[in-house]
């Protein structure tokens, strides 16, 4: 018994071995020296980030790379190879900030039939439907559902305030084919301003680029995007708009994209675009320079005739919204627009 206990007692009585300890100083540098080489060969070279944001081809993004140009968190870059970041790190040329490669900018050529709204409550074509990308979209400006042309999509808010404000003037030009030959003097009341129920709109230059007796297509450059604009200055000159196209934006041409065709901008077109509107200050002088509207009152907005409530047998009072109004007699049509094809009257000369 003895002997069982005294083993017993140098069984318990035995230390086990401490652990060695390595500091945690020493264990992270180990650590990222393991981590780090693979997290950086996964990202791209630099010269591919140029290429990929529309600066060129890779061999002449590795010339602006070599030549100083490039800065990547505010340091020159010039060696070939050197990985990035670019939705973390800052990457410069000529000292312009590369855009977020989070936010896109898609130019869509519109059909006749879309509509540019986000909702259509009846189920309509919208342009968001012909371009399947997975970024949330919202288009700069509108184009109504029978006129065609360019139109910009985008999740960049700021860019889209920067093409859409009337303050910032950027340009949109437009084809329009009219009934009529529109004379000199329509012409130079169209730039002069006509009146509309929210202020005066006008085009910044209208010519005649062709006409034949029934039609002719005016080229018109507008830098302000009021609803159907250019149909109701010319339906109040006399003369119906037949087709509508947007050409340009700014800098931005149509080009030969078809109807229904997109691409995305590259970052030259989208600093283009920038740049292509002038200081604001001189916009806000030069449209405090122009006549301005004597508006209406507002119940007396649209109306043609005073509107004198009367009660029915129920003591109820009717709507005005029923009757023989215009809106009660205006009809839509079923039948989704089709894309017509261009006509360009003869030239007189």
């Amino acid at each position: 018994m003895q002997e069982s206990s005294s083993h017993h007692s140098r069984f318990t009585s035995r230390r086990r071995p401490e652990k060695t300890v390595t500091p945690s100083s020493s264990v992270k540098p180990a650590l990222r020296t393991k981590a780090i080489p693979s997290q950086v060969e996964a990202l791209p070279r630099l010269q591919k980030v140029l290429a990929s944001a529309g600066l060129g081809s890779r061999r002449n993004c590795e010339t602006l790379i070599t030549t100083g140009r490039v800065e990547v968190d505010r340091r020159v870059i010039t060696e070939l190879g050197t990985r990035v970041d670019p939705h973390k790190q800052e990457v410069r040329i000529d000292g312009e900030r590369l855009p977020d490669p989070k936010r896109v900018v898609y130019m869509l050529h519109k059909p006749v039939g879309v509509v540019t709204t986000n909702f259509d409550p009846s189920g309509r074509p919208r342009v968001f439907d012909l371009v399947p990308v997975d970024h949330r979209l919202f288009a700069i400006g509108r184009l109504d559902r029978m006129s065609e042309g360019l139109i910009l999509l985008t999740n960049d808010g700021d860019l889209a305030n920067h093409l859409a404000h009337p303050r910032y003037g950027v340009e949109k030009r437009y084809m329009v084919q009219v009934a009529g030959v529109p004379t000199p003097e329509i012409l130079d009341r169209l730039r002069r301003g006509i009146d509309l129920a929210e202020g005066v709109a006008h085009a910044r230059r209208v010519d005649l680029r062709s006409s034949h007796k029934l039609s002719s297509v005016l080229e018109m450059v507008l830098d302000e995007g009021k609803n159907r604009e250019i149909r109701r200055m010319l339906a109040h000159l006399g003369h119906k708009v037949h087709q509508l196209k947007r050409v340009a934006v700014g800098s931005l041409s149509l080009g030969s994209l078809l109807p229904g065709q997109w691409r995305p901008l590259t970052w030259q077109e989208i600093e283009s675009l920038r740049a292509s509107s002038g200081p604001v200050d001189s916009k806000l002088a030069q449209r405090s320079s122009r006549p301005q509207v004597v508006r209406r009152p507002r119940e007396n907005r649209g109306a043609t005739r005073p509107f004198t409530r009367e009660t029915t047998s129920s003591g109820r009072t009717p709507s005005p919204r029923t009757g023989t109004g215009r809106s009660s007699q205006r009809r839509v049509s079923k039948k989704p627009g089709k894309a017509s094809s261009w006509r360009k009257p003869r030239s007189t000369s």
